[in-house]
């Protein structure tokens, strides 16, 4: 797996499993998955010669981030190594112009968008769609970076100014954002697990709930299906997380993730096969294993890094762990920062309103020190 972070230190825990060693390509001895997994590569994934000599002896290339560059990938499946998914499946993932080129021929529902070359092309866009609008960059955000509400064309000058390419699309008035989360083998093998509502915060997921409350089984049928057909028709193999928006007229596509996803982090507990080890499974053409939920309601949340100067998550855990003994915390091994995703913790249960209560406020009594009862300490 190229990338040391902390979808690769979720993995190499399932490969031990399935009796897997997962080789890890990091960049430096600290990142989450070179602090726990045994093969570790330090190398830069920008590097050709760093991705050749990681590849060599692998039975199979894939990554914890879309970041390697597409020649590179292609370069490697020329010299025979394996790579999944491959370099014309992850194009979609990371050239946004290209995944919405292509979703359109596929018919596929998405927000109105169009590619900017200069002011006037999100002045002329805004005409028909109205403002604010929402420019992104096409290569490289993630995590609320590289995308910006716009309101006036003032705006829009700097970011080109910048060399970044941009492409401007509908700011959609949704009910909530969903994810559904599928999987594909190269045997053509396909499964999905129950589609998801994200909460975000500032860009940044703080929340899933699963299965998405309140959802109709027609659609949460119809999302499993979209998701099942872009992977086919894209020929993705392994992971690929399709976040949607939910809107009075129907189900939207917003972006698209060849690999596990922070809104599939639930099923390590939550499902019957982790997505972590169906990634496995479909890179390495074994059958996929049962999407199955494993209580009525699940709910991950997300441990962001807190204050500066403040007590770690670690000094935290002993009494997080008295006081919620049912909830699940994963940390990632990562330096505190303020904002960054440093871990997760999930609950189970029967009524989703308490299991969303319980995994909130362990959550936040890592970060802060507090919870819903009591002040900070």
């Amino acid at each position: 797996m190229v990338g040391g972070g902390q979808l690769a230190r979720m993995t190499h825990q399932a490969a031990i499993a399935l009796g897997q060693s997962l080789r890890v390509m990091a960049a430096t001895p600290e990142d989450g998955a070179a602090l726990v997994a045994h093969d570790v590569i330090l190398g830069e994934h920008t590097s050709y010669q760093d991705l050749q000599a990681f590849a060599k002896d692998c039975d199979v290339v894939t990554f914890d981030h879309e970041h390697v560059p597409n020649d590179h990938l292609r370069a490697l499946a020329a010299a025979g190594h394996v790579v999944r998914p491959d370099a014309d499946a992850l194009l979609h993932a990371q050239d946004k112009r290209v995944m919405r080129e292509r979703l359109a021929d596929l018919g596929v529902p998405m927000p109105r968008w169009a590619p900017v070359n200069d002011v006037a092309d999100v002045v002329s866009f805004a005409d028909r769609v109205g403002w604010p609008v929402v420019v992104k960059a096409a290569r490289g955000g993630y995590d609320g970076r590289g995308v910006w509400v716009v309101k006036s064309p003032e705006r829009v000058e700097p970011l080109l100014r910048s060399g970044v390419r941009l492409l401007v699309e509908e700011k959609v008035p949704l009910r909530r954002e969903l994810a559904a989360l599928v999987a594909r083998s190269p045997y053509g093998q396909g499964a999905a697990w129950p589609v998801v509502q994200t909460v975000q915060t500032d860009g940044i997921c703080v929340e899933v709930l699963a299965p998405a409350p309140a959802m109709s089984a027609d659609v949460q049928a119809e999302a499993q299906a979209l998701a099942l057909r872009i992977a086919g028709e894209l020929g993705v193999v392994g992971v690929l997380a399709v976040e949607l928006f939910e809107t009075e007229q129907g189900l939207a596509v917003n972006e698209l993730a060849m690999r596990p996803h922070n809104s599939g982090h639930w099923t390590i507990e939550g499902s019957r096969t982790s997505q972590f080890e169906q990634h496995l499974r479909a890179v390495l053409d074994y059958p996929l294993g049962s999407t199955e939920l494993t209580a009525p309601a699940v709910v991950m949340a997300n441990l962001l890094g807190g204050r500066p100067g403040g007590p770690s998550p670690d000094e935290r855990l002993h009494h997080c762990m008295a006081r919620w003994p049912d909830v699940k915390v994963h940390l990632y091994g990562k330096k505190l920062r303020p904002g960054r995703k440093i871990g997760h913790v999930t609950a189970l249960g029967s009524d989703p309103a308490e299991v969303r209560r319980r995994a909130v406020a362990a959550a936040r009594y890592l970060r802060d020190g507090c919870d819903d009862q009591e002040g900070a300490r």
